[in-house]
Formats: C-alpha cells, structure tokens, sequence
C-alpha cells in the first residue's frame, strides 16, 4: 500500500497544542458506531406495506387515502398531506400533485394550492425521485490515503459529500470521479437525499443490493447507477476524514465493519460553555424535529419529533478555554445517527460554537464569552466570533481493517486553519493577562 501524502502534523502550527494530550489522538478502545436506517414515521392512512416501501425507498410509493377532518377553515392540499405523512418534505408532495398522482374527491388535482375542505377524500401516491447524475470535476482533493482499494480523503469544511437537491455540482463525489478518471455517475433515488436529510457521522442507509459494481471502480468499468463507494459521510460544514471503497469488496468489508462497530473514530469541537462533569457518557434517544426538518431533537420524553433511535455518545473535555466560555471536547461516538454530536450537544447546554441550527449562534456565543471574560477582551471577541461561519466539528481520526491486506490501519488529521484560529484566539484570551 501506498501514501500519497504523509500525515503533518505540524502543517497547523495554532493547532499544535492540540498533540500535548495523547488522549486526543489515541483511539477509543470500544467504538460503537451502529448503521443509520433511514425510515419515515408511521402516518395514518399509511398501509403497514407502504410503510415499508417508505423505508427502502425514501417514501417513493407511499400511498396515502383519507378523508380530511379539519376543524375549521381551509387548508392547502400540500400542507395537509405533508402533516399525515410523518417526515416527508412539502417539496416532495408538491412533485407529487404536479405529476398528477394526488386526486381528491375522485378527481386529479395537480394545484399544489388547492384548498381542501373537511369530508374531502384525499389519495396520494409519493412519486419517485429522479435520479441525479454526477459529473467528474477537477476539484482539489486532500488525499490522505490511496491504494487500488480504498481511499481516505480530508473533507474541508462546507463540501457536500455527494450530489443532492440543491448541490449537484462540487461535492466530493464528483471530485473523486475526476480525481479516479471515471465517467459520469447516476445516482438512483434511493441515494438522493437533500442537506436537510443528510446523514451526518454515520453510515449511509442506501448501501444495499441495489448499490453493485460492474467490475473494479479503479478500472473505470461500472455500472451507471453507481456512484463512488462514500461508505460514510460528515455535514457539509463539518471537516474531516472519510474512507471511500474503490471496488465492491472494499465497500462490502467497509460496510460490515460499521455495521459491527469496528470503525474507530474520534471529533473534536469546540463549544459554547463547559461540559459538567467534564466527562461523561449521553445515552439520550434522538429524532427528527417535526417543526423543523433539518434538525434532530434528543427525546427525554413526549416532544414534537419523530420516531427517536438509540444514540449513545462519549465526551471529554480537553481544555477549558476563555475563562470557562468554551470548551475544546473529543467526542467518540457509540452510534451514528444524523446531527449526534450537535444533538448530544445541544441536549448537555453546550452547543458547537457557530452551530446556528442547534443554539450555537454568534449572538448567544458572544454574550457567554464576554460574561466569562474581562472587559478588556470584549472587542477582541467580538472580531473572533464574526468568524464563526460553521459548526465548530472536526473528524479527527479514522481507524479500520484494511479490506484485502486485514492489517488495521489509521490516519489523523488536525482540523483546518478556520477552526484553529478560533481555538488559537479562545487561548491566547485565556492566557493574556
């Protein structure tokens, strides 16, 4: 096996400190990471074997027949249909009555406006999403790792892992089409998910027997509905190490080992406040915000969220910063749901600074940080904070079994410039006098 670029660790010098703690970099000794399904909610109207087609497909021939009972007034067909099926985006709706599979009262409606009335009888049929096709483009790629098998990539922040509504073009997938000199790539629709559905520090769902190869992915030679082995993938604003399969053993092995728990990572972040205690496990359910689609709730009991799952996360604060305003944590994850971390996070009172969709704004960052701190160092924080552009979370490490050669290999890599110069400023606050 071959390197093509030997880990640096110095190539970061504000983030240097982060070697004097071994624990930093050491790798958890029992990782559990368990696969992610993707699954929508049961709904009423919503037969057990549709739910079912919902769960492989992503709600494509979802059937739904019900009579409306609105209590008073009217209300638009898109809306009412996206509230009885639990999870579904009203985007994905209003495709369906445009293509015509929605008729009320015997009637097709392709208005997604049409105002129904109470009594009115509703049937939907969810339609399938059209595949996206992925073009290979010459985009700078950090290559940690490569061999004829896998490849471990350093994912900088705000990259899209693959093509999705709204990002069909500069994802890292079609980075590595170029970087691999591949053709094309369809994406079937049971891959297409959009930002807000993104599965975030987990497996992807949507390996399955419809994801298969032709021959070797390094030879060029593979079927069209194949796109690039992402066997997991990170938010767009979050950075860090991937490892993409190269060929269909390599994504089976790489995908049995999450599914076992054996693929060995470790985050770091930095965050609004301080953990207490400054370490500990968060074994706290979570599930889909139904009030907000992009984000997840940790579910202590009823609350307006969808099906919640296990999600079991360990934490460990490295160093207190800014009088006790941040905190730089490592996380090391049990399972890999969508948004854990952030969720576990936001769920402990310590939101990822710059997580504006789980409480970390500037403004409320901004406000903890100026009341941890002398007033001497309020300007200096407030042109810190205005470079918060993204959730502080970094993948830091990524450890597995090498699919052919069985040796257990693993690589590290420091979070980018962004993220250290915002620890490097919470430090030097720290540290001045």
């Amino acid at each position: 096996m071959h390197s093509l670029h030997s880990l640096s660790w110095t190539s970061i010098p504000t983030a240097r400190a982060l070697l004097t703690s071994s624990s930093l970099l050491s790798f958890p000794r029992n990782p559990r990471i368990s696969r992610l399904v993707r699954a929508c909610s049961d709904a009423t109207g919503v037969s057990n074997s549709d739910d079912a087609t919902a769960r492989r497909n992503n709600y494509a021939g979802v059937r739904l027949e019900e009579r409306v009972h609105v209590k008073s007034g009217k209300l638009r067909l898109d809306s009412w249909i996206s509230s009885r099926i639990s999870g579904i985006s009203r985007a994905r709706v209003q495709s369906s009555i445009r293509s015509g599979l929605v008729s009320v009262n015997g009637r097709v409606i392709d208005k997604v406006s049409h105002m129904v009335r109470i009594g009115d009888e509703v049937s939907c049929t969810i339609a399938e999403l059209e595949p996206l096709k992925a073009e290979p483009e010459d985009i700078p790629l950090d290559i940690v790792y490569e061999d004829e098998h896998v490849l471990v990539v350093n994912k900088p922040t705000n990259m899209v892992v693959h093509p999705a509504p709204g990002n069909a073009t500069g994802t890292l997938v079609n980075g590595i089409l170029h970087h691999c000199s591949l053709s094309a790539a369809a994406i079937p629709h049971q891959e297409v998910f959009s930002e807000a559905e993104d599965v975030s520090d987990g497996e992807l769902s949507c390996f399955s027997a419809d994801y298969s190869y032709q021959n070797d992915f390094s030879s060029g030679a593979y079927e069209a509905s194949v796109r690039p082995g992402i066997v997991h993938r990170l938010d767009k604003g979050t950075s860090g190490l991937l490892v993409v399969a190269k060929n269909e053993k390599s994504h089976a092995d790489l995908s049995e080992q999450f599914k076992q728990h054996a693929i060995k990572r470790v985050y770091v972040s930095l965050t609004c406040g301080v953990p207490s205690p400054a370490s500990g496990r968060v074994d706290i359910p979570i599930g889909r915000d139904l009030n907000n689609r992009i984000r997840m709730i940790a579910a202590t009991g009823p609350s307006n969220c969808g099906k919640a799952r296990h999600a079991a996360s360990r934490y460990k604060v490295i160093e207190v910063l800014a009088g006790g305003g941040s905190a730089l944590v490592e996380w090391r994850l049990e399972t890999g749901r969508t948004h854990q971390i952030r969720a576990h996070a936001k769920y402990l009172g310590i939101p990822l600074l710059g997580d504006e969709v789980y409480g970390g704004t500037k403004s409320m960052a901004l406000s903890l940080l100026q009341l941890r701190t002398p007033s001497n160092f309020h300007g200096q924080l407030v042109q810190l904070v205005s470079k918060l552009e993204r959730p502080c979370l970094h993948a830091l490490s990524l450890g597995f079994k090498h699919p052919y050669t069985g040796d257990k290999i693993r690589f590290s890599r420091l979070p980018p410039a962004d993220f250290a110069e915002i620890l490097s400023g919470l430090r030097a606050i720290n540290t001045e006098k």
